[in-house]
């Protein structure tokens, strides 16, 4: 029931924080358009490939070591050390390639990309330890905090005129508040400091020699397609791209949630027992990985081009790319499931395997497929370099561990998704009909919140497994859910 609870907390802290990011890129959209949220996003997407040679691995080895509950003040001192040094070191290089960093992206933003380096690198490493520390509740609702002042502060400087420049100076002010409560949280909790010895240094590189590349196909997810598409397309294109992707991310949150709950225990059970005895957990990760995902691909396909108008006309021609990056983060909902299994077990080197696999592929494809097909190439491509890493995972994972694929309760999900469309289906046609709401975002907002009732009132209908999950993670005793 803990478990549960922490992974609402979590999920809903994030979901308040997608909320306010929706809310802000709405508002930012459609107040100076596509061009300037298109430069904006090149430089994250630069930055966050730079954020994994900042880290390399080294964020994911501090939350193993640090979970298993020895030397955590070490540990602590001598992660932050090595990501000081390399954070350092390409800042430097950002430095001295600004030049043509200006170039690319079409404005002068080097110096920015060195600040966003810096507190990402700072959130990153200030996160790793809550995590280590069973702290994920916390760092859940650092996630709306950071979002939501991020959203606060570019919405202030570009109502001042700001523009692309207000954008950039909001993203690192959200940082360094975020960073700051962070750290109030890391020092309360963590054992006392001290000086960390050779050993410490050379478990955290024995494990972060593997685990860096889970971060490489993690910003690869994110941002490989944004990257390649800026040697295409315009920024304008780049902009209603990453908006699409914006709202494909909205359905992962929960399946995010579940895997950052769930990793410091798989870390811990496997520590004290063998690896079988997290069986359950494997089985359970997947029963709920898609249980958000499967509805959104339904309801992606059948209101995408309605959600995008709220944006602006000019956001509707991304609709098909949504429904197929929607796909593509079903399929790594579950990939990020067995992929943290691997982890928590102390198994980053087949983590490796796949992240390699993953990675070959979503390059491969999203060069050949975004020549030939444009945006529409970039979003298929990462579709299939995930379900090919997704297979893989299952591969090995099973190889591992004796667990079962809860085909029934992934079968309910899809049933209920399926009803859920259905109603929303006739909804749409009796609004296109007597035109009974009128304007585009309230038929949005009433035919999501209609869908989504049905959906969980249908899955709890159908799965006793639903039923009980959600009377024991609820506060009061609800006798229709037993």
């Amino acid at each position: 029931m803990r478990l549960g609870q922490t992974s609402l907390i979590h999920f809903l802290s994030n979901l308040l924080a997608s909320a306010l990011g929706f809310l802000a890129t709405l508002y930012i959209a459609r107040l100076i358009g596509s061009e300037p949220l298109g430069i904006y996003n090149l430089v994250l997407g630069l930055v966050s490939w730079l954020a994994i040679a900042g880290k390399v691995g080294i964020s994911g080895a501090i939350s193993k070591r640090v979970s298993e509950g020895e030397d955590q003040g070490q540990y602590a001192l001598a992660g932050v050390s090595i990501i000081g040094i390399l954070g350092v070191v390409i800042s430097l290089g950002l430095f001295l390639f600004r030049n043509q960093i200006g170039a690319y992206v079409e404005y002068p933003a080097a110096g920015y990309a060195i600040l966003i380096l810096i507190v990402v690198l700072m959130y990153g490493y200030i996160n790793s330890l809550l995590i280590g520390l069973h702290l994920v509740h916390v760092s859940g609702l650092l996630s709306p905090l950071k979002i939501g002042g991020r959203a606060g502060f570019q919405m202030l400087l570009i109502t001042i005129g700001l523009s692309t420049t207000g954008l950039f100076l909001g993203h690192i002010a959200g940082f360094v508040f975020v960073i700051l409560i962070g750290l109030y949280y890391v020092i309360r909790n963590i054992p006392e400091l001290s000086r960390p010895r050779r050993h410490h240094y050379e478990s955290i590189a024995d494990y972060a020699k593997f685990s860096w590349l889970g971060n490489l196909q993690s910003r690869m997810f994110n941002y490989t397609d944004i990257i390649i598409l800026g040697f295409f397309v315009s920024s304008g294109l780049i902009g209603i791209y990453a908006v699409a992707w914006n709202i494909s991310q909205f359905l992962i949150l929960f399946s995010g949630a579940l895997k950052s709950t769930l990793f410091p225990e798989v870390s811990e059970i496997s520590n004290r027992e063998d690896t079988q005895a997290v069986a359950s957990i494997v089985e359970d990760s997947l029963s709920f990985g898609g249980l958000f995902l499967i509805p959104g691909l339904f309801g992606g396909a059948v209101l995408g081009e309605r959600i995008l108008r709220m944006y602006g006309p000019e956001f509707t021609q991304g609709a098909t790319v949504l429904t197929i990056l929607i796909i593509a983060n079903l399929f790594m909902g579950y990939q990020n499931q067995l992929l943290s299994i691997l982890n928590g077990i102390d198994r980053p080197d087949l983590s490796f395997r796949v992240n390699a696999l993953f990675v070959g592929a979503n390059i491969t494809f999203n060069i050949v497929l975004i020549y030939f097909y444009g945006w529409v190439g970039a979003a298929i491509a990462t579709a299939f370099s995930v379900a090919i890493s997704l297979l893989a995972a299952y591969y090995i994972l099973d190889k591992i561990i004796n667990f079962a694929i809860p085909v029934t309760e992934i079968g309910f999900q899809w049933v209920s998704a399926l009803i859920m469309t259905i109603v929303v289906v006739g909804a749409l046609r009796v609004e296109n009909t007597y035109h009974i709401l009128g304007h585009n975002a309230a038929v949005v907002i009433f035919t999501v919140g209609l869908g989504a009732a049905v959906y969980f009132l249908s899955l709890l209908v159908l799965s006793q497994n639903f039923r009980e999950t959600v009377n024991r993670n609820i506060p009061v005793d609800l006798p229709l859910l037993s």
